[in-house]
């Protein structure tokens, strides 16, 4: 995670302690708002100088390496191969291109278990939109051990879901661990479309970008309310207790708003209506909050809190035992997944490693984002902040653990916005498109998650020049020494 464009404050966090080795990292470095605009715009100034990035949205190196190889041994000429880390995913990538571009494509075994789609290459670009919505990614570590023919030693994954039943609370044989968070929903998605095909969905809250994305682009569509209150609430209610739809998806708290939408009250409509409940803990993490009590499945990017070090992709679904579709949805999940983890092993091993500390580094977070926050709500060049403590902390606490904080993600705007690219330069913490690292990182997350349709994100209440924070383990007051010196400088 070190420094990739040229950023010698992602040598080392706000504490001088040097960051993880950017072999496997899980993010990148955008200092300054111009390079933002460049990395969306795809500027050479800024593409040529990433040597890695998040996994979904720029191919790795080693896995860029792979592709090449393995394109040259089983790709005929003018095509070009895509690994993909199983046969359901690659036949569903397969139906993916195909279905939009008239073209042939076929599949053929590859190593260590792995599939590579052999496309033409102007349908190549389709297949990369299949990888990166639904995150059925080839692992950089697995790339790297094959690359290089090297067995990993790996460790078996009933202990990394024995790790992780202790913080869900759930039984070890209901976790379901996948190669990222996106594709814990996706499967998600497709476990309840499997129940109810030929529903739609309903999407509560604004949500992250590839959140809202698989449910527009496959199944049978999606109905999208980004506000949770008042008479549109009530009937989205009310269509849930009628059984419109195949599932009701939603975050808590959601990114980047981080509002919570009432759960108790939607998961009734849901038993009512007999419509599975989805819900993603992200944000907030199962050491802060337990909705596994109201929903039927729990999905959660374990790149994020969990993992901590920003060098790790994976993802995590949690089935509710007392679900009405329990049963269905194991099985669905053990199919998918065989023993239940689909995660590489190297992957496994690291996450087990970077997880000793995870409920003490949520709980340090949780510190520094309350004490930020608060800052930031008294601070006379701020316009609003949002954190679940300040939007909706009585729809926070119906799911509050009795043990558990308010989080260590903030957002904000400025009462003069166009200020805010000036803060940003300004800013002394890591800047890029990640989160629940243990070191802090700020994120101008309209322009990196919706940058080509920033009006539309505007009218659902999300400003383009919307800043968002990942607190991370530092000192706090270093944290809140580095905003003071840029909001002065803004």
């Amino acid at each position: 995670m070190r420094d990739l464009i040229k950023d010698p404050l992602w040598q080392a966090d706000s504490l001088g302690r040097p960051l993880p080795d950017c072999t496997h990292a899980c993010a990148v470095s955008l200092p300054t708002w111009d390079s933002v605009i460049g990395y969306e715009e795809g500027r050479d100034k800024v593409v040529k100088k990433l040597e890695t990035g998040y996994p979904r949205f720029f191919v790795h190196p080693l896995v860029k390496r792979l592709f090449a190889k393995a394109s040259q041994e089983v790709a005929e000429t003018g095509k070009r191969a895509v690994v993909f880390p199983g046969k359901g995913s690659a036949q569903r990538a397969q139906r993916y291109v195909e279905r939009h571009h008239n073209v042939a494509t076929r599949i053929t075994s590859y190593e260590d278990g792995l599939q590579a789609l052999i496309v033409p290459e102007e349908a190549y670009g389709m297949a990369m939109e299949y990888w990166r919505h639904t995150g059925e990614i080839v692992s950089s570590r697995q790339a790297e051990d094959l690359l290089n023919e090297r067995e990993c030693e790996g460790v078996s994954s009933v202990i990394l879901r024995q790790h992780l039943a202790e913080t869900t609370g759930a039984a070890l044989d209901d976790h379901f661990v996948f190669e990222s968070g996106m594709a814990a929903i996706y499967t998600a998605y497709r476990a309840v479309l499997n129940q109810f095909p030929g529903k739609k969905t309903l999407q509560l809250e604004f949500p992250y970008v590839d959140g809202l994305k698989i449910q527009e682009k496959f199944g049978s569509g999606v109905v999208f309310l980004y506000e949770t209150e008042g008479e549109d609430f009530d009937a989205a209610v009310r269509r849930i207790q009628e059984g419109e739809f195949a599932a009701v998806f939603c975050e808590v708290p959601s990114n980047p708003l981080l509002r919570c939408v009432d759960i108790p009250r939607v998961a009734e409509a849901c038993r009512s209506g007999g419509v599975p409940l989805v819900v993603d803990d992200t944000v907030a993490s199962s050491i802060n909050v337990d909705v596994l009590r109201y929903a039927d499945l729990v999905t959660t990017s374990l790149t994020k809190w969990v993992s901590g070090k920003g060098d790790v992709c994976a993802g995590l679904v949690t089935i509710n035992k007392e679900s009405p579709w329990a049963e269905n949805f194991r099985s669905f999940l053990t199919e998918e997944t065989g023993d239940g983890c689909r995660l590489y092993k190297g992957d496994v091993k690291q996450l087990i490693d970077n997880m000793r500390d995870y409920r003490e580094r949520v709980q340090r977070s949780n510190e520094n984002g309350e004490l930020i926050a608060d800052y930031l709500a008294s601070h006379p060049a701020v316009g609003r902040v949002w954190y679940p403590k300040l939007v909706t902390p009585d729809e926070y606490q119906a799911i509050r653990r009795d043990s558990g904080g308010y989080g260590g993600l903030i957002s904000f705007t400025l009462k003069q916005p166009r200020k805010m690219p000036r803060v940003y330069d300004a800013l002394e913490i890591c800047k890029g498109p990640s989160l629940g690292t243990n070191f802090s990182i700020a994120a101008p997350y309209t322009m990196l998650a919706h940058y080509f349709e920033l009006d539309w994100a505007e009218a659902c209440g999300v400003s383009p020049n919307l800043l968002r924070l990942s607190v991370g383990t530092e000192d706090g007051e270093v944290i809140l020494g580095a905003l003071a010196r840029a909001l002065d400088l803004g």
